[in-house]
């Protein structure tokens, strides 16, 4: 956006010499131009794989799916709770009333870590039942910079839909 400002400046001046009307018809003509954009694609930010925003499977039967097969090939939607803070590896993310561990398939990408808390996202990947270990919990907790008291009352893996990615969309 600078360059076109510094391109409209350079005209303007040639421009205004001749008339001063034109550089006010100029700078009118780049501002409709330049001002417009998809303000949709602008505010999306894409991670791992190329995926669309179409096909969204809905959360109830891939949940179904999954309790029944154990893993599915799927693109949900849910809104991010949390990130990694320490590399953005993965993201907690509320879908229905369920909590979704989100790893990165590979760790061939990352999500910012932080300001991503209450964004929307599109996650394509496998969903899957998964246990996680106490140690893998107390991991987690300790990338979220959870205290010592929290930390210390995990006691018991957790049982529950994970959810490996291999593209993203956050808005």
């Amino acid at each position: 956006m600078v360059i076109i400002y510094e391109i409209s400046l350079i005209i303007f001046e040639y421009k205004s010499k001749q008339d001063p009307v034109n550089k006010i018809l100029i700078y009118a003509m780049f501002l409709s131009i330049f001002s417009c954009n998809n303000t949709k694609n602008s505010k999306a930010h894409y991670y791992g794989e190329n995926i669309s925003t179409e096909n969204i499977s809905d959360y109830k039967e891939v949940k179904q799916l999954v309790k029944k097969q154990g893993s599915v090939d799927t693109k949900i939607e849910g809104t991010i709770i949390s990130t990694c803070l320490n590399k953005g590896c993965w993201m907690n993310v509320r879908v229905n009333q369920d909590t979704i561990l989100v790893r990165f398939k590979d760790y061939g990408f990352f999500v910012p870590k932080e300001g991503q808390e209450n964004k929307q996202v599109i996650m394509s990947g496998v969903a899957k039942t998964d246990t996680i270990s106490v140690e893998m919990l107390i991991h987690y907790a300790e990338d979220a910079k959870l205290s010592i008291e929290e930390i210390n009352k995990i006691t018991e893996p957790d049982y529950s839909i994970s959810f490996l990615a291999d593209g993203v969309i956050i808005k």
